[in-house]
């Protein structure tokens, strides 16, 4: 599970945006983001597929992670 937190401008306003989405790591990756420390601040790509072909709920697919300084 990732946690995103941002404050953003939309129509001219400030808005504070919190969200989780279920993320999927395979192979050299996974073993990167399971010796993460829960809390650590990262940058990640990768793309949103469906979670299955009964529950089309998202799913951040991962292709880098980069963990920012000071964490």
């Amino acid at each position: 599970m990732l946690a995103h937190e941002s404050k953003q401008v939309e129509a001219g306003l400030t808005r504070e945006v919190s969200v989780e989405v279920q993320a999927v790591a395979l192979g050299d990756l996974a073993a990167v983001l399971a010796a993460a420390v829960p809390g650590s601040a990262l940058r990640a790509t990768g793309f949103l597929a469906a979670k299955s072909l009964r529950s089309r709920s998202p799913v951040l697919h991962l292709n880098t992670i980069e963990f920012l300084e000071g964490n």
